[in-house]
């Protein structure tokens, strides 16, 4: 199983993160299976690759991080399929989620 982790901490609100983190995974090609108010998990959409290949993310917002000026969120990114090569499916969305989050939240931000 191919995993990968990476946290982000933003001068935002709980409620505005969650959003922007919605509209990011939305716009890379996932749809919300679950959200609650410190939690999100979203589906890569079938279609583009085997099934084996689809990507879950899950976003954990860090309450003991978290407070009403920043956001702490701590983001897990898996499939099913075996990293057998660095550049694989799950390490591909790994970088775009990620890199997507980064920009929404910059400007967000500024």
């Amino acid at each position: 199983m191919a995993r990968y982790v990476c946290s982000f901490q933003f001068p935002a609100s709980q409620e505005n993160f969650l959003m922007l983190i919605s509209e990011v995974l939305r716009s890379c090609n996932f749809e919300i299976v679950y959200d609650t108010d410190d939690y999100m998990m979203g589906r890569e959409i079938p279609g583009r690759v085997s099934f084996t290949q689809l990507v879950t993310v899950e976003a954990l917002v860090d309450k003991s991080h978290t407070n009403q000026q920043e956001v702490r969120m701590n983001c897990v990114i898996k499939n099913e399929e075996l990293p057998l090569k660095v550049n694989n499916h799950c390490r591909r969305m790994f970088d775009t989620v990620k890199q997507a989050i980064a920009e929404k939240a910059e400007l967000q931000v500024h």
